[in-house]
């Protein structure tokens, strides 16, 4: 089918054509070159929707960072909230679950379980490698897998509520005690573009 934005410039050429003082030869010659360049147009194959989404595509990606920036500027400023086994909010106190729920139901409206092995199955898989700020972290620190959860903030850094120490606080992956401890990463704030767009 022949689209819109090639057809507009040839009607101009054809309404002069009509009005123009031409031989018959040269109008029958600019027409054929009309078709023929009509049909190459027509077969040509259609352009990816995402050059015409870009300026939407790159929207959302904005409102994704800022969703992600403002899900970490919350979490940092609970730092120094004292750990509470069982706590989920900031006027009792956390544990690492309650800690991770609370910040992406305040900011991302998403509702996590209170339990680091069963978020542990929540959003998409990611390699270390992946990680951005924004995504989980997930560790072995009660002799069993995923038995504890943070954010991490970018810089193998992350926030946690750790159960000794004091309150929640960022600490480096890179730490022995972490790196012997780490079990993988899951990301849960994904953007989501609109059917017909694929992000690059």
């Amino acid at each position: 089918m022949l689209r819109l934005k090639h057809f507009k410039p040839l009607q101009q050429h054809t309404f002069r054509i009509n009005y123009a003082p031409m031989g018959i030869i040269k109008t029958a010659l600019f027409g054929y070159l009309l078709c023929a360049a009509s049909m190459a147009w027509a077969l040509e194959p259609d352009e990816t929707t995402t050059s015409a989404a870009d300026p939407v595509t790159t929207t959302l990606q904005t409102r994704h960072a800022a969703g992600v920036a403002d899900t970490l500027n919350y979490a940092l400023n609970l730092i120094g909230i004292n750990y509470k086994y069982g706590g989920s909010q900031p006027s009792s106190g956390f544990d690492c679950s309650g800690f991770v729920s609370h910040v992406f139901r305040q900011v991302a409206g998403l509702s996590l379980p209170h339990n680091a092995l069963a978020i542990s199955h929540q959003g998409k898989q990611i390699s270390v490698n992946e990680l951005q700020p924004g995504d989980l972290v997930f560790f072995n620190t009660l002799r069993r897998s995923f038995s504890h959860v943070g954010i991490y903030v970018g810089n193998n850094r992350f926030v946690h509520a750790p159960s000794s120490g004091g309150g929640v606080e960022v600490v480096s992956m890179q730490d022995k005690y972490w790196v012997k401890r780490f079990n993988g990463a899951r990301r849960i704030l994904t953007l989501q573009l609109p059917a017909g767009l694929t992000s690059e």
